[in-house]
């Protein structure tokens, strides 16, 4: 069984400025970022790089269209390495950038063009939600061949970046509610990486439970004294953020993911928020259809953390959970009853590499049941 436990360097520095200076960042270099991150954290230093941000290409999530509008502005032959700094977006868009342009966006996500590296990518996350620092993945809204928007993942060990820097001052620019929507994505990445049946090593679970302790510990914190009280434990929630990363780089994320995706294609919901909105409904089926299984190890897991008992594991964590995010029904987002049966259909034809690795079996009928529950 292959495992990367991370692919480079993995580094943590106070300030950006250390970072700079340690990377001697020059006029070659591609600093793709937020104007709202780089103006407290960057500016002042006067860096001679090439500066692109992203939102000058569109909001919200990377789509197939703003990706190629950014492949146009920025020439291929302009620098020779990628500075990415900031949240799931930027680190997605970042490992495309990093690589030969072989074909168009849409031949890279279907497969149609080869994947190729070409520049070197460092990896600085501002958010402590997706990981993607240390993941194989890529990905963006798409149109598939009816023309119906969707999100694809595109997976290659290629695009794992050779350098791995947090900074977790820099969390200091996210505002509470994407503080929130972020945090739950971690946690959903080390829970659907610790339960996958398929793929799940020594390294996913070591890696997956102290992302776990991590995120809860600070779940706590905030329940306790508040949202404030994260700003004390911004070094806890990045660390386990990237250690939630590296475990599902080895075991894969799962069913949440693989429904989530059809949600935030269509309606943009905030990736985070549109997995949490999926996940309770998620462990509980998995709770009724195999009980005996690693959902019931998992269920220790939570209640050794948590307190209480293991019965009411499941019932602890989302209470908790709802202490940090409001879990609204999907019909706030949008959602219609005839999406059920749509995105049903999306996530079979569109996310097997997610769908194999559910805990049970994930049938089209077990998918509408889901959706249907949720809306």
């Amino acid at each position: 069984m292959k495992e990367i436990l991370i692919k480079g360097q993995l580094h943590k520095f106070q300030t950006f400025q250390a970072f700079a200076e340690e990377f001697q960042l020059g006029a070659r270099d591609l600093l793709f970022t937020n104007e709202f991150v780089y103006t407290p954290f960057m500016k002042e230093l006067g860096l001679s790089c090439q500066v692109v941000f992203q939102e000058k290409f569109g909001a919200g999530e990377p789509s197939e269209e703003m990706i190629t509008d950014i492949f146009a502005a920025i020439k291929e032959d302009s620098y020779d390495r990628v500075i990415a700094v900031g949240g799931g977006a930027i680190m997605d868009i970042g490992k495309l950038l990093s690589l030969k342009r072989t074909g168009t966006v849409h031949q890279l996500f279907f497969k149609e063009a080869e994947v190729v590296p070409a520049k070197k990518l460092v990896a600085i996350p501002t958010t402590c939600g997706t990981g993607s620092e240390v993941t194989n993945i890529s990905v963006a809204i798409v149109r598939d061949e009816n023309g119906d928007t969707t999100k694809l993942g595109l997976v290659s060990d290629l695009l794992i970046p050779q350098d791995v820097c947090l900074i977790p001052d820099m969390l200091k620019t996210l505002p509470y509610a994407p503080f929130a929507s972020s945090a739950i994505d971690a946690l959903i990445h080390a829970v659907e990486s610790y339960l996958s049946p398929a793929r799940a090593t020594m390294t996913s679970e070591l890696y997956g439970v102290k992302a776990m302790e991590l995120i809860l510990e600070g779940f706590r914190r905030i329940g306790e004294g508040g949202p404030d009280a994260r700003l004390d434990y911004l070094d806890e929630f990045s660390t386990a953020a990237c250690y939630a990363g590296i475990a599902f780089l080895q075991a894969g994320c799962a069913t949440v993911h693989a429904m989530s995706f059809p949600l935030g294609g269509t309606y943009h919901v905030p990736h985070g928020e549109s997995n949490y909105a999926l996940f309770g409904k998620v462990l509980e089926k998995y709770e009724v259809l195999k009980p005996e299984g690693k959902i019931a190890d998992f269920k220790k897991t939570i209640a050794r953390i948590l307190g209480g008992t293991e019965a009411d594991a499941l019932k602890n964590l989302a209470a908790l959970e709802e202490t940090i995010l409001h879990l609204k029904p999907l019909r706030e987002y949008g959602f219609k009853e005839e999406d059920i049966q749509v995105f049903a259909d999306s996530v079979l034809a569109n996310q097997q590499r997610l769908v194999t690795n559910s805990y049970v079996p994930l049938t089209k009928e077990l998918i509408q049941e889901i959706y249907a529950e949720c809306y």
